[in-house]
């Protein structure tokens, strides 16, 4: 009986080339560049000693049976470090200038699941430029479960991002998202429609400078776009481009009613 079993297994398994061992590592690889860059007990000279080893090991293990896909070197992707890190400072400084509730930057990259998910897609992006197959989604994925807030790697985000609580934010592929942008919980800015003949389209909106965006708004599709400044009120829904300087709200009608009788 059991052999029967093993031999489906096996033959799935010849079918489909899955390695959780890719995931772990990845996650390894993911937790330990945010520990290099953040945690003062982490020593920064041997832990990128570690992290290139597991980048080789990643990147051998997701690239080699890729027909036509670079398998890029360690250096390619170090030589980003400086700009990521630069980058995630000004997300972290956004956080601390727009949050009442934030008391100092430590808190931001100890406590902030915005920032942590942020930091998490930015590193991701470096692999997702470099054409590196399944590394960038396992490590936003990774984000994802731990925080709540699910950034595809391939959307592109301007400097000074803030996302604040975070629980339940979802943004797209092909999403742009300029330079101080301000997103609260449950955002989503997604496609309009899901189709798999659109995989190579813009099927995400475009989010200008200087925008906010409270919780649980959606926004969708890829030729909407956002004007800059705009603020984007809570439950809205919108599909339709709006102008710069837009302020746009959900009107509801709340009713109380004593349960005393008359």
């Amino acid at each position: 009986m059991n052999s029967d079993i093993v031999k489906v297994i096996n033959q799935h398994k010849e079918t489909i080339k899955v390695s959780m061992t890719l995931k772990e590592e990845s996650q390894r690889f993911t937790k330990l560049l945010f520990k290099a860059f953040y945690d003062c007990d982490t020593n920064a000279e041997e832990a990128l000693k570690e992290l290139e080893i597991l980048f080789v090991k990643i990147r051998n293990m997701a690239c080699p049976k890729i027909k036509d896909m670079p398998c890029q070197r360690w250096d390619d992707f170090k030589n980003n470090i400086p700009d990521l890190y630069s980058s995630l400072k000004k997300d972290a400084e956004a956080i601390f200038n727009n949050d009442p509730a934030s008391q100092s930057i430590e808190e931001i990259y100890l406590a902030y699941p915005g920032f942590f998910t942020i930091a998490i897609y930015r590193m991701a992006r470096v692999f997702y430029k470099l054409n590196l197959p399944l590394i960038p989604r396992l490590m936003t994925e990774y984000a994802h479960s731990v925080t709540g807030i699910d950034i595809h790697p391939g959307a592109t985000i301007g400097a000074s991002f803030f996302i604040d609580h975070g629980t339940g934010v979802v943004i797209g592929e092909t999403t742009e998202i300029h330079n101080n942008v301000k997103v609260y919980q449950g955002v989503t800015l997604g496609a309009l429609t899901v189709k798999k003949q659109h995989q190579n389209t813009k099927r995400h909106p475009t989010i200008e400078q200087n925008v906010t965006i409270y919780a649980n708004a959606t926004i969708l599709g890829g030729d909407t776009i956002i004007g800059e400044s705009s603020v984007i009120g809570g439950n809205t829904w919108l599909t339709k481009s709006i102008p710069a300087n837009s302020v746009v709200t959900h009107n509801y009608k709340i009713e109380i009613f004593s349960k005393e009788k008359k």
